[in-house]
């Protein structure tokens, strides 16, 4: 009798543990469902004039007016770049016309080849899951090199002009506005401590035009960053343009690129602006 109760125990014990184990299946979320960004270089050699602003032909290709959204952007880390080398870039933003400052937390992960899926499933595994709500997920698709970005959005008051706050109220705006992941990624109140001791990288004044081009809203930014040698500017300027598809990015990257290398425009080389920011300040 003994022996039939202990194997009705065990029995028990895994029917519980089989399903809890399905349980456990039905509730793990998936992967986020990103939006897809294709980021092209140009060379600034042939698409600037002497004046660092665009072409006419340039503008006329994609049907740009010559006003420009002036962006003033900076990141802010330590010294050792502790923040930017755990994946993360804390970004504050004023955009010329606005009357507020846009905060950005960035978590990166490199997809390796074409594996978006491998990239993403990394980033389930460390809290970022469909039912992560409070995140964009976008596909940084450039010329050989794909990234995920998860992007957190806030806002901070008192933006005039393109004027960018100075270090101390920086790390104030940053610090109240942090979300949850980033203030204790690899420890308690990790993010905001970090911040605490923290940096300006940049600023850069960059300019914004807006055209059209294959049915999408096509942007060309020019971006002035410091060069590696501490004296002069290097201009790196960008292509960009959005889409909720990986196969219209997948062609639209193709046709654009096609574009540019006919007009003799194309920079065969990925968009690196964070990393040469992070670089050069």
């Amino acid at each position: 009798m003994a022996s039939i109760m202990n194997f009705s125990s065990r029995g028990l014990f895994a029917v519980a543990a089989i399903s809890l184990a399905a349980a456990s299946l039905a509730s793990a979320a998936g992967n986020m469902v990103p939006n897809y960004e294709v980021k092209l270089l140009m060379d600034p050699t042939k698409v600037l004039g002497s004046d660092f602003k665009l072409t006419s032909k340039v503008l006329s290709a994609f049907a740009m007016p010559t006003t420009v959204t002036k962006m003033n952007v900076q990141f802010l880390d330590d010294d050792a770049e502790t923040i930017y080398n755990a994946g993360w870039s804390p970004r504050i933003r004023n955009m010329e016309g606005e009357s507020d400052y846009d905060l950005t937390y960035k978590k990166r992960y490199a997809v390796s080849g074409d594996d978006i899926d491998g990239a993403l499933t990394q980033a389930n595994s460390e809290g970022f899951d469909a039912n992560t709500s409070k995140y964009e997920a976008q596909i940084e698709w450039g010329y050989q090199k794909k990234t995920l970005s998860l992007s957190n959005d806030k806002t901070a008051s008192g933006a005039s002009g393109t004027n960018l706050p100075n270090v101390g109220d920086s790390q104030d705006m940053l610090i109240d506005n942090a979300p949850d992941k980033f203030i204790d990624w690899t420890s308690d109140n990790w993010g905001t401590t970090e911040l605490k001791t923290a940096r300006i990288y940049g600023p850069v004044l960059a300019k914004r035009s807006t055209g059209t081009w294959s049915g999408v809203k096509l942007y060309v930014e020019v971006w002035p960053i410091k060069a590696a040698s501490g004296s002069g500017i290097d201009y790196i300027v960008e292509a960009s343009f959005k889409t909720d598809s990986s196969s219209d990015a997948s062609t639209k990257q193709g046709q654009l690129m096609d574009l540019l290398q006919d007009k003799g425009w194309f920079l065969p080389q990925d968009s690196l602006k964070t990393q040469l920011i992070m670089e050069r300040y």
